[in-house]
């Protein structure tokens, strides 16, 4: 079962400069001084080891433990265990499952042979000392190298049992399925195996045990198998162990159960008890131990050049898609639902508005959201509109803008992915309504991110080998199988076959879903170019590549520590698994026109409908026992929602990526914050894919977010201040305008496309929109003229001259309603049409007709008329009608949800460790015999000693500068016990240095209420 590993072994040196936190014996395997129990292992640790600890699993820190039984206590517990085994990766939660099938104390060699099998495995044998390394840290495994043990809960949890089977596919040893057996089955069992007769059942047992563990006497009994019965054994050896029999079984199964190959489980179920399948299976505990993470591959390769540019080009089509958004919204927007969100009709109206799916429309609405751009307002008819942040927003730079919603994205813990899927209680979930957040997003976020700069600029990461990744790194939030010996539900009749009828297929779950929308919304918001990210986003992530929470990238004990709960997901034993739904180069000099983007992202307007949804325990003894053309430049358009362009290759590139299409063609120099091709080409393969420290980063995120910001404002297009004017009565904008521009030939004319340029077409309706807003038509031919690169064509003044000419002619005011008009002929036109009927128009006067309607009607229908009239208040001046903003109060942007407690920051660790260190040695602290008290104390109860017998101990203590053991009762009634030095006694208070606060304090002589001297080995 394995090899002893010698002093030169790789696990000895890696123990020994490595040695647990928690005091075990790095390279000792003879066990004397092995910790008894979890406390004492804890205990013979050092502080940095304690700190570890505590850092690692913070839910262990609130409240700050009183003494380390207590600590060993607490992470023994169920849910603080269930929290730390979601942060295993697949190979050290790998280690703990193979330590809850090995015997309990297990020796490493033995934990070495169910990972390694009979014949080894280098690659396990040099991933495990880090593995047991991590699990001694994390508190999971204690106990000397000759006698590792795994925490009781643990154990429950991951080893087997008929409702549960192992994540391994092993079922229970002989002893377990024997248990109960009569004594003459068990003679019967062993005559059959060839075996001697035993006195009493306990002897049957370790001589069939034994004979299974026997490799030699092992194979000559399957030798004398039926080939039909190893059949069967084929079909149970990897999982799951039971299988149902008839009350007749066949012949080979009759033959395996006679031989204590199969064991009964029940009256019609029999199982294959674990000692035999572990030589069945040479020994291994996983069918496929995963020591190394799998890699993350190219799936496409693009410049660097193209990637930035693509990548701003849809940063700045982000800008756009929100600033539309919130226009569209600018008098006030959709109301809010009596539950909170958005209705499904008023999502497929901002969809239509911004002429995206409806799953993308959410996402940007989300987006603002979250940035504090937008919020209800609070009224009694509540809606939704734009906050007083937007236009503050608006005023920042356009790279600033982007740098604000860049955070609010890795930030965010609401999901818009999850949007039209239901809740647990079958509630559609909708878009600004409550219970989309996740709080597993942001971390998801920055890993895939911090995955992707990995790869050398210019890579698009193969998606599977991301996903796959994460799998890897958190086997039981994902949600899915747990190893590939997942087991799943027998058939019936017969055993198992695992190669039986197919599973249903699994749901995506929630990490592979966050982490899938991860990479289609990084494209939209311009992280990513072509699937590869960004020279500003790597620039944002920090030059060390920090990982969320602040772990290290790769090194398996800080993706063990870095991730949040999600629940304990285990396996069920019908093999369905739990479902959590219910996831560069440097910029070029000067401005630059962004690529062709549709609203989209996609580069060419289409529609992305790629982007869619998936749909406290009792003490634990182990503590004490106790269109390119399109777009200026011929830049090509940007690839949409992370997929890069399949017929973009490096040959594709070099056409995209022409240094003529930068100003002067000059060709990009490299940047910091970028990979080159020669620095960076390579796969992120192992443990060692990152540094272990990685380099420090600016502490402000607002730092990072500057630094983001200047990297990316060069790539993004300057703001134009002029139109070129067409004969056809169009304006194109050769790029984004300058905003009073912008505002005003948004009244003037309407959009009628958009992506690289903007295509503006002047209508009789914008034109009478921009005369009713107050300009006039002197106005308006001074500002095309001030604005247009080439000459006012003739019908568009043509057009502003007659609109302008009709415009007012009509007056409407409020009577009920009244049309006004010096030309009596005009209003006996618009009695006599027929489409007036409607109105119930009279005449009043020769110039004055009446309407059974309200002015803003009349004023409507006479524009659909062809008419142009114009409003007037009530003492006849026209009126001007512009749209009111609507804004609702100072909103606070909505708060992420933590994915459980903060880490916490060194200074707080080291008071924390030095606390539980003092109240340990407090609890553990030998003192001299106290005289027998006059009755038994109680269970807790403290000593007690006289006021005389209290005062003379610790003025004693203070003229000698002794310590003594002190019981006492605070101001709130709480009792503790502590160590303390008295200094000074007087006016009926001590002045002692308090060991477990390490510092002076002041103690009440009256709230003592015993005190003893410390032992002199203790003193």
């Amino acid at each position: 079962m394995g090899t002893m590993p010698d002093a030169s072994s790789p696990h000895t040196r890696d123990r020994s400069e490595a040695s647990g936190p928690n005091g075990t014996e790095p390279a000792g395997r003879s066990g004397t001084g092995s910790p008894r129990t979890l406390a004492e292992a804890l205990r013979a640790g050092g502080d940095e080891g304690l700190a570890a600890l505590l850092r690692a699993r913070p839910d262990l820190l609130t409240p700050v433990p009183t003494d380390l039984t207590q600590l060993a206590t607490r992470a023994a517990t169920r849910a603080s265990v269930v929290r730390a085994l979601e942060r295993l990766d697949r190979f050290t939660l790998q280690t703990a499952e193979a330590l809850a099938v090995a015997p309990d104390p297990a020796p490493y060699d033995t934990l070495l042979a169910l990972l390694g099998g009979d014949d080894g495995d280098p690659s396990v044998a040099a991933a495990l000392p880090d593995a047991v390394a991590v699990l001694r840290r994390q508190a999971l495994t204690w106990g000397g190298d000759d006698r590792l043990r795994l925490v009781r809960t643990a154990r429950e949890l991951l080893a087997p049992s008929p409702a549960r089977p192992s994540p391994t596919g092993l079922g229970p040893t002989v002893a377990e399925a024997t248990s109960g057996m009569s004594p003459g089955r068990l003679q019967e069992i062993l005559a059959a195996a060839g075996l001697p007769a035993t006195h009493d059942p306990v002897s049957a047992v370790a001589a069939l045990t034994e004979l299974f563990t026997d490799r030699t006497r092992m194979s000559l009994l399957l030798d004398a198998a039926p080939p039909e019965a190893l059949a069967v054994l084929d079909r149970l050896v990897w999982g799951p162990p039971y299988g149902e029999v008839t009350a007749d079984p066949a012949p080979p199964v009759r033959w395996l159960r006679d031989r204590g190959l199969l064991l009964p489980a029940s009256p019609r179920t029999v199982v294959l008890p674990r000692e035999a399948a572990l030589h069945l299976r040479a020994g291994r505990a996983h069918r496929v131990p995963e020591p190394a993470p799998p890699a993350v591959e190219a799936g496409a390769e693009h410049r660097p050049q193209v990637v930035d540019g693509t990548a701003a080009g849809q940063a700045f089509t982000a800008l756009s898609t929100v600033e539309e958004l919130l226009k569209e919204w600018h008098e006030g927007g959709p109301a809010v639902l009596r539950a909170g969100g958005l209705s499904v009709r008023d999502l497929k109206r901002t969809a239509v508005a911004l002429d995206a799916p409806e799953p993308l429309a959410a996402f940007w609405l989300e987006l603002a959201y979250g940035a504090g751009l937008l919020a209800s307002d609070g009224e009694a008819d509540e809606r939704y509109a734009p906050t007083p942040a937007y236009d503050e927003w608006l005023e920042l730079p356009a790279a600033d803008r982007w740098a604000r919603l860049a955070a609010t994205w890795l930030a965010a813990t609401r999901t818009p992915g999850l949007v039209g899927t239901q809740d647990a209680k079958g509630r559609t979930l909708s878009a600004l309504g409550p219970d989309l957040d996740r709080s597993a997003a942001p971390e998801v976020r920055r890993r895939v991110l911090e995955l992707l700069a990995g790869l050398p600029a210019g890579t698009a990461p193969d998606p599977d080998t991301v996903l796959a990744r994460l799998r890897w790194e958190r086997p039981l939030r994902g949600g899915g199988p747990q190893s590939p010996t997942t087991p799943r539900q027998p058939d019936a009749q017969r055993p198992t076959h695992p190669q039986g009828p197919a599973p249903t297929p699994q749901a995506p779950d929630l990490r592979s879903l966050l982490a899938s929308w991860t990479l289609k919304e990084a494209e939209l918001l311009g992280f990513t170019g072509r699937g590869a990210l960004a020279t500003h986003a790597r620039v944002l992530l920090g030059p060390g590549l920090p990982p969320a929470h602040g772990g290290v990238p790769d090194a398996p004990e800080a993706r063990a520590d870095t991730a949040g709960p999600s629940g304990f997901r285990r396996a069920a034993p019908t093999g369905t698994a739990a479902d959590e739904t219910g996831a560069g180069a440097a910029p070029v000099a000067g401005p630059a026109t962004p690529p062709g983007t549709g609203k989209d992202g996609t580069g060419t307007g289409a529609p992305a409908d790629t982007y869619a949804p998936g749909g406290a325990a009792a003490p634990d003894p182990d503590a004490d026992a106790a269109d390119p053309a399109a777009a200026p430049g011929g830049a090509e358009p940007a690839a949409g929602f992370g997929a890069a362009d399949p017929a973009a290759g490096p040959a594709a590139d070099a056409d995209a990526a022409d240094p003529a299409a930068a100003p002067g063609g000059a060709e990009p120099a490299a940047a910091p914050g970028s990979a080159s091709a020669e620095g960076s080409g390579r796969a992120l393969t192992g443990r060692g894919d990152a540094p272990a420290h990685p380099a420090p980063v600016p502490a402000d995120p607002g730092t990072l977010l500057a630094l983001a910001a200047d990297a990316l404002a060069p790539l993004l297009p300057q703001p134009l201040d002029h139109v070129l004017l067409q004969a056809d009565l169009t304006a194109v904008a050769p790029g984004p305008l300058q905003r009073p521009l912008a505002e005003t030939l948004s009244v003037l004319a309407d959009v009628e496309s958009k992506g690289g340029a903007t295509v503006y077409r002047f209508t009789p309706g914008s034109v009478r929109r921009a005369l009713d807003a107050g300009k006039s038509a002197s106005d308006l031919h001074a500002f095309l003229a001030a604005h247009s690169r080439t000459p006012v064509p003739q019908p568009l003044s043509y057009l502003i001259d007659d609109v302008a000419r009709r415009h007012g002619h009509l007056r409407i005011g409020a009577a009920g309603a009244y049309v006004r008009c010096d030309d009596d002929a005009l209003l006996g036109e618009i009695l006599a049409d027929r489409r007036s009927a409607g109105l119930r128009l009279r005449r009043l006067a020769p110039t004055v007709l009446a309407a059974q309607a309200d002015p803003a009607a009349l004023l409507e229908a006479l524009r659909s008329m062809g008419y142009a009239p114009a409003a007037e208040s009530a003492e006849g001046d026209v009126l001007i009608t512009r749209a009111h903003a609507r804004r609702t109060p100072p909103r606070t942007p909505p708060a992420p949800v933590p994915d459980g407690p903060p880490l916490p920051d060194d200074a707080l660790l080291t008071s924390a460790v030095r606390a539980i260190r003092a109240g340990d040695l407090a609890a553990t602290v030998v003192r001299k015999p106290a005289p027998e008290p006059q009755r038994p104390l109680r269970t807790g109860e403290l000593p007690r000693t006289t006021s005389a017998e209290t005062l003379a101990t610790v003025q004693a203590a203070a003229l000698t500068g002794s310590a003594v053991w002190i019981g006492y009762v605070n101001a709130d009634g709480a009792a503790s016990q502590r160590v303390v030095a008295p200094v000074r006694v007087e006016g009926g208070f001590v002045t002692a240095y308090d060991h477990t606060a390490d510092e002076v304090r002041t103690f009440a002589l009256h709230r003592i209420t015993g005190v003893a001297e410390l032992a002199e080995e203790s003193s």
